[in-house]
């Protein structure tokens, strides 16, 4: 996940590591073909310019896309953070007193489904930390499911279609928490749908390869430069067009389990914290989240 830290220049210098050498090598050989080859090359600086200019523009366009789809993916699980505290809320507030045992499984049911979304959209297979949420009969069934947070999804409206027929709940009290969980299974539709929409490939080739002309021509529209002027500097032009495209691709998936991607392990944790607290809940909670620390 993303965290406000200090990012070190060796970091920097290892994104973009193989970029700058495949500008290290075809600006060496421009310069050695017209300083000891005497082959004229000459561009008027017009051209790379124009390209840049270009470049400029379909970059920004790349990273605002990308950024669209990254911060998406942080509403939506702000959203589901705010609609567990909401369930949670009307189950403790709407039942009576002697259903507290009963309201306590169901706000773990919803705090197993936090987890099982997280890892449902990194698909790392691994629901272990929904199970300690779960009967041993409900996580077996997790496990063999195609869609477990789903399943989950509706072992808790089972819950509220339990307690209304038991009279735990009124008509009102009913349609209230169904609307929450309507809005909590459409905040899973809306991260599915980001998971599995790809954003075009060829976007990420055709710009790369773009940048490295725009570098090409720059570089012979400054061969009259010494190399120990020319080098840095095309190196320094270099950087920001190369680590700017790393990054709007590094963001555009924001459920791939990268170091870029929505701290989603970070924010169940959070909602296990707040769910706790109001069933009063004394248990630690395990800071897995704490091991994703990367810088971008």
């Amino acid at each position: 996940m993303l965290l406000d830290k200090r990012i070190p220049l060796s970091y920097i210098v290892k994104k973009v590591k193989m970029e700058i050498l495949v500008v290290l090598l075809f600006t060496t050989a421009i310069i050695f073909a017209k300083q000891y080859l005497h082959i004229p090359f000459e561009l008027p600086p017009t051209i790379p310019a124009g390209l840049g200019t270009a470049i400029s523009l379909v970059l920004a366009f790349k990273l605002n896309q990308s950024y669209d789809r990254w911060w998406e993916a942080r509403k939506i699980w702000g959203a589901i953070v705010n609609d567990s505290r909401s369930l949670s809320i009307q189950f403790i507030n709407f039942t009576l007193d002697q259903s507290r045992h009963e309201i306590r499984d169901c706000i773990y049911r919803q705090i197993g489904w936090c987890y099982a979304l997280s890892n449902a959209l990194r698909k790392t297979g691994d629901y272990s930390r929904s199970a300690s949420f779960l009967s041993k009969e409900e996580y077996a069934a997790v496990k063999s499911s195609s869609n477990a947070p789903l399943l989950i999804a509706s072992f808790i409206s089972s819950d509220i279609r339990t307690l209304f027929k038991d009279g735990q709940l009124n008509q009102f009290q009913q349609v209230q928490m169904d609307d929450t969980m309507v809005r909590l299974v459409a905040s899973m539709g809306k991260a599915e749908r980001i998971k599995n929409t790809v954003f075009p490939k060829t976007y990420r080739m055709f710009l790369t390869f773009f940048v490295y002309i725009f570098l090409l021509t720059l570089a012979i529209s400054l061969s009259d430069l010494h190399p120990a002027f020319e080098i840095p500097l095309l190196v320094t032009i270099a950087l920001p067009f190369f680590l700017l495209t790393k990054t709007s691709v590094a963001i555009q998936d924001p459920f791939e389990d990268l170091p870029t991607d929505t701290s989603m392990l970070a924010i169940s944790e959070t909602i296990e914290t707040n769910l706790k607290e109001l069933i009063q809940d004394q248990s630690p909670v395990v800071k897995e989240s704490d091991r994703e620390f990367y810088y971008m």
